[in-house]
């Protein structure tokens, strides 16, 4: 007969196995890149690659988006960005903590966007960039945790 304190003794053990194997030194996905200070492209079949800080192509441009957290709200500014393939988005955080993110069923029939959300920023002046190559177009973003409070924008490709 299995007591209590021998299924215990069985049982902890073997939990926090599991939780030390779960919790562990996953590696993170290729296309989570640290916000600012990574000098590589995130690994993923899209061609718009984000993390940075990266050069605009030639002839392209820096667009800068602050986002910011203040007793109105939570927003992206500006929340519409009008950018030419080989320019440069660089958000830049203000205040709080966002993240960027392009949805996949928000821009359906679309290719080549950043296909997974960013790492979070958290230390005011972090920046993140998207190196734009894409096709002409209105692509959907928004910030994880703020979208339900209206954290979204649209980066529209001319």
């Amino acid at each position: 007969m299995l007591t209590v304190s021998r299924i215990s003794r069985l049982t902890v053990p073997a939990l926090a196995l599991a939780v030390l194997t779960a919790c562990g030194g996953e590696p993170k996905p290729a296309e989570q890149l640290p916000a600012s200070g990574a000098s590589t492209p995130a690994a993923s079949s899209s061609t718009t690659p984000i993390g940075g800080p990266f050069t605009p192509d030639a002839g392209g441009k820096v667009v800068g988006v602050d986002l910011t957290s203040d007793g109105t709200g939570n927003s992206f500014t500006p929340s519409e960005v009008h950018v030419k393939p080989g320019d440069v988005v660089r958000f830049n955080l203000k205040v709080g903590v966002h993240n960027i993110h392009f949805l996949a069923d928000s821009n359906a029939r679309r290719a080549d966007y950043p296909q997974a959300a960013s790492d979070f920023l958290q230390m005011p002046g972090q920046t993140l960039d998207v190196l734009v190559h894409l096709p002409k177009g209105t692509y959907y973003f928004q910030c994880d945790p703020h979208a339900a409070l209206g954290m979204k924008g649209h980066l529209i490709v001319e």
